[in-house]
């Protein structure tokens, strides 16, 4: 993973040279299970070794990678250091030998719950504690159904737990593709936090709504599905490309349009706008523990303003009475809640009725959900929140 690049863009540039559908999985476990542990494990290096090797040391990250799999993912000490001691050679890997049989020989143990960054605990403030629970592990797998009589069958093959209408929550390491209803398109890949912004616009009855910055087209889906005519606007080719297949595959329809959200001006307002704001998406910290790594102050500032640009041509695209929601998965309150103050439309409280048992509103009416919460239960992603009506 070079430097700036998030995991995903890591696997897809480095996963051409690991064979095998489970030689790519594990690749991408250690890597996630060292990025989401990378303080606790470097303080176990550290304790290890006379004299500090450099934070970006050959041998610190192949201990790193070493530690993760035997510490996190349960891998035999010795198979451990048959994979890994191969990547050093020399002093590096005389080090990495003795580093590592120290610390096996004393039974280390991580922490319940991992040490976040220096600057994201400052950043987080008191939110940082209860957050980084729920970034321990990875998330389980949510499904979105279009079909709702699937999801009770589903569930009791798979035993899997419903925390919401037309949600199902799997147990994580399952073959998405090799599922049952996944040809027939009776259900997508979706985080149950994702689902929240457009279920608090309920059923469309035919009514048309414009999603903003729709892709890779979850939201999209949900709104076809409760009988929305949707619009869904992206400036990314590629990631519509996954939207359109998306909407292939489960018989859904929409129109689709590429193009920059602060170019493009629509013929006439919609009934309805979702706004899902392009961010820095730390709230995906669960699943995308790079977001821990690499997101700073510039580019909160860079997202925020962009953000705002958004919210104010967005407002001006919903029909007298229309509501408008803007969402993005981001724990930062620069992206959130001090965007939702600088609205002039007249504000929509969401209610607590319209949530999933564990959650509710702020006391402004917006939503703020994060990895800290329904721990006991899976967790969900972070995620903010708010409506207004035109």
């Amino acid at each position: 993973m070079r430097r700036g690049e998030t995991l995903d863009q890591a696997d897809h540039s480095a996963m051409g040279g690991v064979p095998g559908f489970a030689d790519q999985a594990l690749a991408r476990a250690i890597a996630g299970e060292v990025l989401r542990w990378m303080a606790d494990l470097d303080a176990l290096i550290d304790g290890a070794t006379r004299q500090k090797l450099a934070d970006d040391a050959k041998a610190r990250m192949v201990l790193r990678i070493m530690l993760a799999q035997w510490l996190r993912l349960e891998t035999p000490p010795h198979a451990v250091i048959g994979t890994g001691l191969p990547l050093l050679t020399g002093g590096p890997r005389r080090l990495a030998h003795g580093v590592f049989g120290t610390l096996v020989r004393a039974h280390v143990k991580l922490p319940a719950t991992p040490t976040l960054p220096e600057a994201i605990a400052a950043r987080w403030g008191d939110r940082a504690a209860p957050i980084a629970t729920g970034l321990a592990t990875p998330p389980p797998l949510d499904l979105s159904f279009s079909d709702m009589d699937a999801v009770a069958p589903m569930a009791a093959e798979l035993d899997g737990v419903t925390l919401a209408p037309g949600h199902l929550r799997l147990p994580r390491g399952l073959p998405v593709e090799r599922l049952r209803g996944f040809e027939q398109g009776t259900w997508w890949v979706q985080d149950l936090a994702a689902t929240l912004p457009a279920r608090l616009l309920g059923d469309g009855n035919g009514r048309r709504i414009l999603d903003l910055c729709a892709a890779p087209g979850g939201k999209t889906l949900q709104l076809a599905a409760a009988g929305w005519q949707v619009t869904a606007l992206d400036a990314s080719e590629r990631r519509l490309d996954r939207l359109r297949e998306n909407l292939t595959r489960t018989g859904l329809s929409a129109e689709v349009i590429t193009a920059d959200a602060l170019e493009w001006e629509p013929a006439e307002p919609f009934d309805a706008v979702l706004l899902d704001a392009p961010c820095t998406a730390t709230g995906t910290a669960r699943r995308h523990p790079d977001v821990l790594h690499r997101i700073g102050a510039p580019q909160i500032a860079e997202m925020a303003d962009l953000q705002a640009k958004l919210l104010r041509r967005a407002a001006g695209w919903v029909k007298p009475g229309g509501p408008l929601i803007y969402a993005v998965c981001s724990l930062e309150t620069e992206e959130g809640e001090d965007q939702a103050r600088d609205v002039a439309l007249a504000s929509d409280p969401i209610r607590s009725d319209e949530l999933p048992a564990g959650l509710q509103p702020t006391s402004n009416g917006w939503l703020r959900t994060d990895p800290g919460m329904l721990v006991d239960q899976g967790g969900l992603d972070g995620f903010f929140i708010a409506r207004w009506k035109a």
